[in-house]
Parts: structure tokens; C-alpha cells; sequence
């Protein structure tokens, strides 16, 4: 039984449930939800991985060829903003012949139900010109069986500060992908896009659910998919900082892309609003819970590859 002021009907054949939550305590413990408030010292933090979370190392698609992925680019600082919070910050690198990239991935269990994460997008590099096409995300994929598998399922949030992929300027899109090969390139997806600078803080989330997937920023629509391109299996919630190959200026000189993330939330089978999610999250910092996950191993349980 949960304490919280919930009204709840059933939505189609999926059996998702919509709540109004108020603003009192957050869910009780047996309630499947996952959230983390990113409370880490490094990313060899023992409690990060005993968390669920894997951090990517070496090379591999997609970015600049010869890249690694790095795990030390994962680290965690106190908000400027509160010094009772810390963040997440994933930082990439380069200097037009070494590559660094960055990803952080959490379980394969994850299918319909509300996904959501504040992000802090950057414009610009920290450190050094700026110009290179990069990749900002929060994003849900499965693993590929084989080229044009149709059971791949993979939902983007991506932010494109400096263009890239025939667009020019800033801009956020919203993918949802049936399926795709490496070579040739084939891309068998839906997207939505919002242009221009989405710099600073943002609150993304996606409804998956009853056959749609419809993606937010901030609470306005960025996106609605359905049909074919609906998730059929199981993904993991990931986050990655990569670079576009042929994207990168020509220079030699370092530098440096960041992305911070403040919280993940994670409720399968529940669609929320954003201010339901906010609420949530605020719930949980006043009860001074910094991480929670009661969301069941998928069954049978599923590994977590981190070399998508």
C-alpha cells in the first residue's frame, strides 16, 4: 500500500497507470522505481557500480574512430549552485588526433513507464576552440543481433550544439528507432527536432506507453512516435558525450566538452507528468534519499553491454 495521494485507472492493453502525486513523501520502498541523485566520488566509486551503473572503457562505435572511451571522464562535483548536491559531469576530449568519449549505462530492465533526467547541455567547450560537432544524450537502447534486426529498440534525447548530420546550427532531437546498419548506412527511424541553443539546465523525459512514445524537454512536446518504431525489448538507460566522425575542426589545439547531470528517474509502467517527476525528485532529496532501486531484474535477468 502507498501512503501517497494516488488515483490511478488502467491505460489499454499495457496496463500503465496513471498517479497524481502530491508533494508529501516520496513512494513507499516496494514501489518499482529507480532514482539516483549521482551522491559518487568517482567513477570507481565501489557504490556506483554496486548501483547497476557500468562505465564504458575502450573503443568501439559510434564516435570518431580510434577513440576510447574513457571511465575516468566520469566525476563528480558539488553544484555550485547547492553545496549539498553533487553532479555528474561527463567530459570528452580532443585535439584532432586523440579522442576521448565518455558513456554511463544502467541495466537492461527498463521498457514502457515514464524516463527522465536534469541535464545541463553546453555550447561550448570548457577549454580550447570551439567548433567540433558533438553529441550530448540520455537515451534508451537494447543490443543489436544483427544488422537491420527488427527487435532493436533505442530512444534518444540528443543535443547537437555545433550542428552535424546535415543541420548546421543548435539543435535537440528526439529519435526513435526501428532499426539500422553501420555499412551501408542505413537509418530506419523517427525524429523530431527543436533548433537552436538549449544551453543550461533541462528536465527531459519520455512516455513510453500504449504503443507511443512521446518525448519532453522542459514539459513542452518535443516528439511522438509510434507504429513499427515502438521499443519491442528490454533497454538500459544510458548517457554518452561522443563526437561525430568528419565533425571535428581542424585544429591541434585540446579541448574539452562537458555534460553535467544532476538526477536520473526511472518508474516503469507509470506515466508521469513533469510536474509529478519534479515532485518526486523533491520528495526524495527532503527524505534525504540519494538513491533507490526497486525496479526488478528483468526476467530472466539481462546484462548490461556498454560498448553499443
Amino acid at each position: 500500500m502507498c501512503f501517497l495521494f494516488v488515483m490511478m485507472f488502467l491505460v489499454g492493453s499495457f496496463g500503465v497507470t496513471y498517479s497524481a502525486i502530491n508533494d508529501t513523501p516520496p513512494p513507499s520502498p516496494d514501489s518499482g522505481l529507480m532514482f539516483d541523485d549521482f551522491s559518487y566520488v568517482a567513477s570507481d566509486d565501489p557504490q556506483l557500480a554496486a548501483h547497476g551503473w557500468v562505465v564504458r572503457a575502450g573503443d568501439g562505435w559510434p564516435g570518431i574512430p580510434g577513440a576510447e572511451w574513457r571511465a575516468d571522464n566520469v566525476t563528480f562535483v558539488p553544484d555550485p549552485d547547492d553545496p549539498a548536491n553533487t553532479l555528474l559531469v561527463m567530459t570528452s576530449t580532443t585535439d584532432g588526433t586523440t579522442t576521448t568519449q565518455t558513456q554511463l549505462c544502467h541495466q537492461r530492465k527498463y521498457f514502457e513507464g515514464t524516463f527522465a533526467a536534469r541535464v545541463r547541455f553546453s555550447d561550448a567547450p570548457i577549454t580550447g576552440p570551439d567548433g567540433d560537432q558533438v553529441v550530448q544524450t540520455l537515451y534508451l537502447i537494447s543490443p543489436q543481433a544483427f544488422p537491420m534486426d527488427p527487435d532493436y529498440s533505442e530512444l534518444d534525447f540528443e543535443y547537437l550544439p555545433n550542428g552535424g548530420w546535415g543541420t548546421a546550427g543548435s539543435v535537440l532531437h528526439a529519435t526513435t528507432w526501428e532499426t539500422f546498419q553501420l555499412d551501408p548506412w542505413i537509418a530506419d527511424n523517427q525524429t523530431g527536432s527543436l533548433s537552436g541553443s538549449w544551453e543550461g539546465w533541462h528536465t527531459l523525459y519520455v512516455n513510453i506507453v500504449d504503443g507511443t512514445a512521446t518525448y519532453y524537454v522542459d514539459g513542452l512536446l518535443l516528439a511522438q512516435h509510434g507504429g513499427a518504431f515502438y521499443p519491442e525489448v528490454p533497454m538500459s538507460l544510458n548517457f554518452n558525450l561522443w563526437f561525430i566522425q568528419g565533425g571535428q575542426i581542424a585544429s591541434r589545439e585540446a579541448r574539452a566538452y562537458v555534460q553535467q547531470i544532476d538526477w536520473v528517474l526511472a518508474r516503469p509502467d507509470v506515466l508521469l507528468t513533469l510536474g509529478e517527476v519534479e515532485g518526486l525528485v523533491e520528495a526524495f532529496r527532503r527524505a534525504e534519499v540519494i538513491f533507490r532501486d526497486t525496479v526488478p531484474p528483468w526476467n530472466p535477468p539481462l546484462e548490461t553491454p556498454c560498448n553499443f
